[in-house]
């Protein structure tokens, strides 16, 4: 990474240029005279709240939209008709990667690498065995090592990600003119762990450093701050700002986003020692997890955290009964429960409450509506002699949209039609209204922009103010640091150290984690457990 925008050479084109692009949808104006230009080796951001109009950008470029006239739109310096008619952005050395990667589970790496050639040239004949040479090769080239004979829907979330922008860069390597394109990631990594971002950023720079540039899409500041040279935010539909990643702080990015100075989220620090316990979690073993008990207090927001793999995001699904627990049980309301016996519908009934990373998988169902995702746990209470009462249902979900404030507060609309942090706001609805005893969120901020995350922060904190006990599992360190009272680092399996009160911060948290790599077996759970 440079410290300076990239170099521009006397005379060099810009990889791709886009001028005067506007568009309308009826009387509604979401990109307005936008500018945007991304040099040859660059990888530059694009960010901005949902809505902000990044996603109409990325369609406009994909071929989807047609912009309004008067837009250009320049590849190496040379004009692009606009609109582009689909399955052209190919050709002129655009790809894109999606954030569910388009790839095809039941088929192989291989498969899915030349699938495009499949589809649009007229090969009658493939020899698979000299193909899989070329692709491991060029796996080599990025220091990636994938077997192209596995099933994609074997391999980990992050090697499919790898797959899939190996595939893109490839893409533009071959059918673009100079072999140096324009390679669009679409919010890649919010379903990574820490590691697999590490992978995914060493693979986008070794990209670059073969002359193609890259738009990296993201939400994540952080992240943005890592990876890209500079980055532009959209606000509004306008170009709020183009600045130099390295040199513009996360504050000055936030402002950008937002339009305005925004006081990053922060829980008052609570000696909650005199609290009572709400919820006591003993002797929990799973497939990672070994013999851990943990209590949490009444009110109190709990972190769990380590490196991946360390267990810390298996805790939750094992007290709901989502993952078979070997052994523990859990004490809430004055009745404890097996946990090897345990299962979603008893969590539920035992006021437990889980909301998982997976926001359109295991947390929510993308094709059906708000109505039914957000009102699943307690549809019961609108059952009449004839059915489900739906106006009924509708309405509660309106109100409970409006209190949570999901845009657009349409009931009907499926879940998958939201953006991220809208859809976290129905699943969070979902389950407050049930008032839970225990509420454990996992990564339940992914994909969120700033704004809705801060929302969110604010149902948790007021959750938590009317008695609700939260465990949230997460590797965003910031996060944790702004929100919990108190933080578990895992390590195998284990509790190896817990942070509280002003001793916790995004830094100390890290530190901790990092330092987890050489704990021991030896675990203290009195520092884990309050007194």
């Amino acid at each position: 990474m440079t410290e300076q925008p990239p170099r521009r050479y006397p005379g060099e084109a810009p990889a791709i240029a886009i001028r005067r692009l506007s568009k309308r949808f009826g009387t509604s104006t979401v990109l307005n005279d936008v500018a945007l230009e991304v040099m040859p080796g660059e990888v530059h951001g694009l960010l901005g709240q949902n809505g902000s109009g990044k996603s109409t950008l990325i369609k406009i470029l994909a071929g989807f939209h047609e912009p309004e006239p008067g837009a250009e739109l320049l590849m190496h310096g040379e004009g692009v008709d606009l609109p582009i008619p689909p399955g052209v952005a190919r050709g002129l050395g655009l790809a894109f990667v999606h954030q569910h990667l388009g790839l095809v589970p039941s088929l192989t790496v291989l498969e899915n690498l030349l699938i495009g050639d499949i589809a649009t040239a007229t090969r009658w004949r493939i020899d698979w065995t000299r193909e899989a040479a070329r692709a491991r090769q060029t796996f080599a080239r990025f220091n990636l090592d994938i077997d192209p004979t596995a099933r994609i829907g074997d391999l980990p979330q992050v090697t499919r990600a790898l797959v899939a922008i190996v595939r893109a860069f490839e893409d533009i390597r071959t059918q673009s003119r100079n072999g140096h394109g324009v390679l669009v990631l679409d919010e890649p990594t919010p379903f990574l762990p820490k590691v697999g971002v590490d992978q995914l950023f060493a693979l986008v720079r070794s990209i670059v450093k073969e002359g193609a540039a890259v738009i990296f899409v993201s939400h994540d500041i952080d992240e943005i701050r890592e990876i890209t040279d500079r980055a532009t935010v959209l606000r509004d539909g306008v170009v709020a700002g183009t600045v130099v990643s390295r040199k513009a702080s996360a504050d000055q990015f936030v402002e950008l986003i937002i339009g305005k100075r925004v006081s990053r989220y922060k829980t008052e620090t609570r000696d909650m020692s005199q609290t009572p316990i709400a919820v006591a979690v003993e002797n929990v073993t799973g497939e990672i997890v070994r013999d851990v008990t943990v209590q949490v207090r009444r009110g109190e927001i709990l972190g769990l955290t380590g490196l991946i793999g360390s267990g810390f995001d298996e805790l939750p699904y094992l007290i709901y009964g989502a993952r078979r627990a070997k052994q523990g049980k859990v004490t809430l309301d004055g009745h404890s429960h097996d946990l090897h016996r345990m299962s979603p519908p008893l969590a539920m009934a035992a006021k437990l409450a889980l909301l998982p990373s997976d926001r359109l998988g295991a947390a929510g169902a993308g094709g059906l509506s708000i109505t039914e995702n957000m009102l699943l746990p307690v549809y019961k209470d609108f059952r009449r002699w004839f059915g489900l009462d739906w106006g009924g249902m509708a309405g509660r979900a309106a109100e409970l949209g409006r209190e949570y404030d999901v845009r657009p507060n349409r009931p009907d609309l499926v879940l998958s039609s939201l953006s991220g942090g809208n859809a976290q706001k129905v699943l969070m609805a979902k389950w407050l209204q049930t008032s839970p005893s225990l509420l454990m969120l996992d990564e339940p901020t992914q994909g969120v922009d700033v704004g809705a995350r801060q929302q969110l922060f604010s149902a948790v904190d007021h959750a938590a103010g009317a008695g609700t006990a939260v465990m949230v599992a997460s590797t965003d360190y910031e996060q944790l640091a702004q929100i919990c009272d108190r933080v578990l680092v895992f390590a195998r399996g284990r509790i190896v150290n817990v942070l509280e009160g002003s001793a916790i911060s995004k830094d100390s948290i890290a530190e901790l984690c990092l330092r987890s790599i050489g704990a021991t077996d030896f675990i203290r759970n009195a520092e884990a457990v309050p007194t």
